[in-house]
């Protein structure tokens, strides 16, 4: 499946990795809690309840409805975009209800040999794995993991993951916002198919290595692998991620790379108050003939996302994301923009397991990009949402 070249970098990169996991030194386990009261000498303290758990034989079962009802102010039509928010995925339909996405989950972790698979239906589903039937139509993840006893917490997954870039998720439940941002939809990847390894390196930092198949894609075109580099540093207050991807990504050739770049400053001075800043910068090598040449331009993207959220009480919580996107080559929004967007969002949390959220945004541009009527195009748009989403599972 790879090269020889690859197959030596795939050698090369674990070596180390076993290498690391054994001069790794042992994890001292974090302090314990302050006691509880004890208990009288003739009572035994009282269990805590246990979280539910849904299985079928060693599989853990989760799962999620998400749905919604968008309006955009400009109301374009099927005929002008497919009636569609420019600059969004997931709940990009608009003026009418839609489902963004049905899921099931079967997972068990590690012991050492575990396995994960999300299915998921919808218009997320349509998104991420394309038109393309050999990208895993309906599978947005499935992957194998291999966690060796005595190697001081490595672990490997094989198979089809989501990236690591990136400050959001493709579930809407996991994010502070209903709507993805621009960075999540047109900066990064969603998902990559080969292995991935992390390691903790102290108390404090995991890295990982990943070996995959470029971006979004199952099988590879071109013979070349992309190398994926993540590091995880979670403080008490802080948590910051860094993950860097280079690989060939032109079709049936290895000549021009593309990288990114991504990082996440995610901070939490308190229990009630969260704040993260994302930076993405990308670029993509071209290597293709025009009839009268080889195309070897550069093009390159990047951008920037500020989010808050207060959690004002146990079933409120108010979310704001403000972000700046550049493609000045066209290549990632498919027009040369400078474009940004404001997003605030009411979540309201009926139960356990279903929240609804109330949305306002607006994106605009330096250009005329976004679709209005049947076919004009303005500098801007304005849309509302109304999301649902039901979930369960052993971890809510």
């Amino acid at each position: 499946m790879f090269s020889k070249v690859n197959h030596i970098v795939l050698q090369s990169l674990s070596a180390a990795v076993l290498a690391t996991a054994v001069v790794a030194g042992a994890q001292t386990a974090p302090a314990a809690a302050a006691s509880a009261p004890a208990a009288p000498a003739d009572q035994a303290p009282a269990a805590a309840p246990a979280a539910p758990t849904w299985s079928v034989g060693p599989m853990d079962i989760s799962g999620l409805i998400d749905g919604y009802y968008g309006y955009n102010y400009n109301r374009p039509s099927a005929l002008a975009n497919g009636q569609a928010n420019d600059l969004y995925n997931f709940n990009d339909k608009t003026d009418q209800f839609n489902l963004s996405e049905a899921r099931l989950t079967l997972n068990h972790d590690p012991d050492p040999v575990g396995a994960h698979v999300d299915l998921f239906f919808g218009r997320a589903n349509t998104l991420v794995n394309g038109g393309s039937h050999d990208q895993g139509d309906y599978i947005e993840q499935a992957f194998l993991s291999l966690k060796p006893p005595k190697t001081k917490g490595l672990e490997l997954d094989f198979g089809k993951f989501v990236t690591s870039a990136g400050a959001e998720v493709i579930e809407s439940k996991d994010n502070w916002n209903y709507s993805r941002s621009i960075l999540f939809a047109w900066a990064i990847p969603y998902f990559h198919f080969g292995l991935r390894t992390s390691m903790p390196v102290s108390k404090v930092d995991t890295i990982g290595v990943q070996v995959v198949n470029g971006w979004n894609s199952v099988t590879a075109s071109n013979g070349g692998v992309t190398i994926g580099l993540t590091n995880a540093l979670v403080k008490p207050k802080y948590t910051w991620n860094v993950n860097y991807y280079t690989g060939p990504s032109n079709v049936n050739t290895q000549s021009g790379y593309r990288n990114l770049i991504d990082t996440t400053l995610l901070l939490t001075p308190s229990t009630k108050l969260s704040a993260y800043i994302n930076y993405d910068y990308g670029q993509n090598r071209n290597h293709f003939d025009t009839g009268e040449g080889i195309d070897s331009s550069l093009n390159h993207w990047q951008g920037v996302a500020f989010a808050v959220r207060e959690q004002a009480t146990g079933t409120s919580a108010f979310s704001g994301r403000y972000e700046y996107f550049n493609d000045p080559n066209g290549y990632s929004t498919g027009a040369i923009q400078h474009v940004q967007e404001f997003t605030g969002t009411y979540e309201y949390k009926w139960a356990e397991g279903l929240l609804s959220r109330v949305e306002i945004r607006k994106d605009w541009s330096d250009t005329d990009f976004f679709h209005k009527g049947d076919g004009n195009l303005v500098k801007g748009q304005a849309t509302a949402t109304v999301g649902f989403v039901a979930f369960f599972g052993p971890k809510r």
